[in-house]
């Protein structure tokens, strides 16, 4: 168990929602972020209220940068400071690059990159202060590797991988560990549109024969945020089920 406070954005569903009910488990309080989601986020945040946790469920759309510090410092006014921040909001999108929008883009930038950076930059000041503080990305296989018809998911992704080694190598002397988590392909509702056939091929290129769950996931990101990864930093943990082996 622990009294550590964790700020988990994109928190309602999928892998945020796992991450959150897994943290809840072991005891941590939660700043849950939704924006869209808010049914889901109010039902997570009473279920674990009803566990015993301290759950504060915040609305904030992560790609605008005063939300966002909004958020962070309310955070840190209920539990007197952010421990770990998981930074999990994203989108993903499918269609030919030469289809793809400056529109559509520049929203799948923002979403993914801006975004972190905002979380980034603005829990660091308290956790720079207390010389202590964990940061975990939430990136891709396919930032690693790259994906067909996803230039600009996959382009967005590997941005998240880049910002995790340099953030780990600028924030070491600070005792703040940044870590990146590049999940394989995931039965969320990100990846719901998946056919029937396509998800037979997924499991069959996949080693261990099966698509990965928010679960496997989350506790990659649980254990990256936990004493056993005080030593780890700058790293890319990609729980793929073997897919891609680099």
């Amino acid at each position: 168990m622990t009294n550590k406070t964790v700020l988990i954005t994109g928190a309602s569903k999928g892998i945020g929602r796992a991450t959150a009910e897994l943290f809840g488990q072991h005891g941590y309080s939660l700043i849950l972020n939704y924006y869209a989601s808010e049914a889901q986020a109010i039902e997570l945040s009473d279920k674990l209220k009803s566990f015993g946790c301290h759950v504060l469920p915040y609305k904030a759309d992560v790609t605008d940068r005063e939300q966002v510090e909004q958020m962070v410092a309310a955070g840190e006014k209920e539990f007197g400071g952010i421990d770990i921040l998981v930074s999990n909001a994203g989108k993903a999108e499918q269609c030919l690059f030469t289809d793809i929008t400056p529109e559509q883009w520049r929203e799948m930038m923002a979403v993914s990159v801006d975004a972190a950076y905002y979380c980034c930059r603005s829990v660091l000041p308290s956790m720079i202060h207390r010389h202590q503080g964990k940061i975990i990305l939430i990136s891709s296989i396919w930032g690693m590797v790259g994906a067909s018809c996803e230039v600009h998911y996959s382009t967005a992704k590997a941005a998240i991988i880049g910002m995790t080694k340099a953030l780990a190598k600028e924030l070491g002397p600070s005792n703040i560990t940044v870590n990146c988590v590049a999940p394989g392909v995931i039965d969320t509702d990100m990846n719901s549109g998946l056919g029937a056939d396509t998800r037979k091929a997924l499991e069959a290129e996949t080693p261990l024969g099966r698509i990965g769950s928010p679960l496997d996931v989350a506790n990659s990101v649980l254990f990256l945020a936990s004493e056993h990864a005080d030593f780890i930093t700058g790293q890319v943990l990609s729980p793929n089920g073997g897919l891609t082996i680099i």
